[in-house]
């Protein structure tokens, strides 16, 4: 089991006002499954997400990865899961304006200490995979919304993660745009990769294998399609 989340809860405060996200969250997911996690705003979604990947803590419940429980590790140990085991894909790409494709795609080695020769190595087959070879010398700027996120997706992949976690990867793509950016996570799927996609785009959605829909905080139908 790559994932085993138990009875999962989440409350932020805010102010005086307990706000309760998450409500008793179980899902398992096993290695090379592709799932959609929907919702309406404010199901918990988002929060579920983070706490898959390592980015937030639950108030309450247990959470597994790989076997080894996240609440018992350490920051370097949670830092350790998010720079090698877990490749992050999000709706606004969170690319660096003045840097290249290429800079772009070798930063979560920087931050592993890989050596630059074998960076440069890495991010250029990683931008060739995902149909960019061409343009990884270019900026942000000077891309499309879709070259972009083919950019965001390389660096997801650079570091051979084990999952592909993608918070709404086709929102500020157009529809065809969209399709071609989702055959990428069909090809990383085929080639071994988990993928986890929070959308709330039924067409989206229905490229997975699994569909789970939270609404309030808990899950209302989990389902193969």
């Amino acid at each position: 089991m790559l994932i085993d989340i138990q009875n999962i809860q989440k409350t932020y405060e805010i102010g005086t006002v307990e706000v309760k996200a998450l409500r008793g969250v179980n899902l398992q997911i096993e290695e090379n499954e592709y799932i959609a996690i929907m919702g309406p705003s404010g199901s918990g979604k988002s929060t579920l997400m983070n706490i898959v990947g390592c980015l937030d803590t639950p108030s309450g419940g247990n959470y597994y990865f790989a076997g080894h429980q996240v609440s018992e590790m350490n920051d370097n140990q949670l830092a350790e899961i998010r720079n090698r085991e877990i490749g992050f894909v999000f709706q606004t790409f969170n690319l660096l304006p003045r840097a290249s494709s290429l800079h772009n795609v070798e930063l979560p080695m920087i931050y592993n200490g890989t050596k630059s020769s074998e960076r440069r190595r890495l991010a250029e087959r990683a931008l060739d995979r995902v149909g960019l070879a061409e343009r990884m010398h270019h900026k942000p700027n000077e891309l499309s919304g879709g070259q972009r996120q083919r950019v965001a997706i390389a660096r997801a992949l650079v570091n051979n993660p084990k999952i592909i976690l993608a918070d709404e990867p086709t929102g500020n793509l157009d529809t065809r745009t969209g399709e071609e950016i989702m055959e990428i996570f069909e090809e990383l799927h085929e080639s071994g990769n988990t993928v986890i996609l929070v959308t709330h785009e039924e067409y989206i959605a229905e490229h997975t294998n699994r569909i789970v829909r939270l609404r309030d905080g808990v899950i209302e139908r989990d389902e193969a399609i």
